[in-house]
């Protein structure tokens, strides 16, 4: 006889393995993926069952999302990273120096998914001076959140948490700018207590498609494993703006209505760019984006 089929959240994903914190609370239990099909990652609602005398429970279904933060692989196809999200906490540093355009990438990649973007500036302890982060004004002057914080030092991290509090945020960011240690000194206890699946089956969070959520007094921290690169899900050309507001503020006053704001003439985000409405480095950004999610399209073999 079969246990009742019980509800719950992914709260480590490692693959066709999943760990899930049922909803009426008790022990999170380790769980496989019944089908090849089955798309899970951490913050998924799923249903799992367990078959009499079976050691593993099975996730049977995955509960509507209310949303996904997505990327593209090098052939254009989709990845899930996380669902259910409130924020996405992008960590950048002063050293070593960050690509400008892969932050850009990560907020375009939450406001797709509707995730309310966060710019995390860490290592604040540095001398003044060091490193270049003149690249953050268009973001402040887009009226992002964006806070300094310091891993190492502790300084910010209560006007951090206070940004996260109440929230189920994912933090992504380039290799070196310190994601592990403010990761660590924002969930350090319940971060040690992973590895639950590590010690059952012999897998790990070193698999480059592990993903886990730490529940925190104050909220939730989704981690996922670092990438030297990120590019959003291929969306269509036209919706590519979606993801710059100060282009799609802008794309309103142009001549044609598909315009892609590149060579089109009376175009209203080209002329903002001239003017210095629009910081020239985030047009850049955007045009950029535009011919990878082109380029991403044509691997996949899309025709219009």
């Amino acid at each position: 006889m079969n246990e009742p089929v019980v509800t719950g959240c992914v709260i480590e994903s490692y693959g066709r393995r999943v760990v899930v914190s049922p909803a009426g609370g008790g022990e999170p239990r380790l769980c496989k993926l019944r089908g090849r099909k089955l798309d899970v990652v951490a913050g998924d609602q799923v249903r799992i069952e367990q078959h009499e005398g079976a050691d593993d429970w099975t996730v049977v279904e995955r509960l509507p999302r209310r949303n996904v933060l997505s990327r593209s692989d090098s052939r254009g196809m989709v990845e899930s990273i996380a669902a259910n999200l409130d924020q996405l906490g992008v960590v950048v540093a002063p050293l070593p120096a960050c690509d400008p355009f892969i932050v850009d990438r990560y907020v375009a990649g939450a406001c797709y998914a509707e995730v309310a973007p966060l710019i995390i500036v860490n290592k604040g302890d540095l001398p003044a001076g060091a490193g270049d982060l003149s690249f953050m004004a268009p973001f402040e002057a887009l009226g992002l959140p964006v806070c300094f914080v310091s891993a190492r030092a502790g300084t910010g991290l209560p006007d951090l948490v206070a940004l996260l509090s109440g929230k189920r945020t994912l933090l992504a960011g380039q290799s070196g700018v310190g994601k592990s240690s403010l990761l660590n000194a924002l969930a350090g206890d319940a971060l040690r207590t992973t590895g639950r699946l590590s010690e059952k089956s012999g897998e790990g969070r070193h698999t480059t498609t592990s993903s886990a959520i730490f529940r925190l007094p104050w909220g939730e921290l989704a981690d996922s494993p670092g990438v030297r690169d990120y590019a959003p899900p291929v969306v269509a050309p036209a919706d590519v703006q979606r993801g710059f507001p100060e282009v799609l503020a802008r794309a309103q006053g142009c001549r044609f209505q598909d315009c892609q704001h590149v060579r089109e003439p009376q175009c209203a985000v080209q002329a903002a760019v001239a003017a210095g409405d629009i910081d020239g480095r985030r047009y850049e950004s955007y045009r950029r984006l535009l011919n990878l999610n082109r380029q991403l399209v044509e691997k996949r073999g899309w025709r219009a």
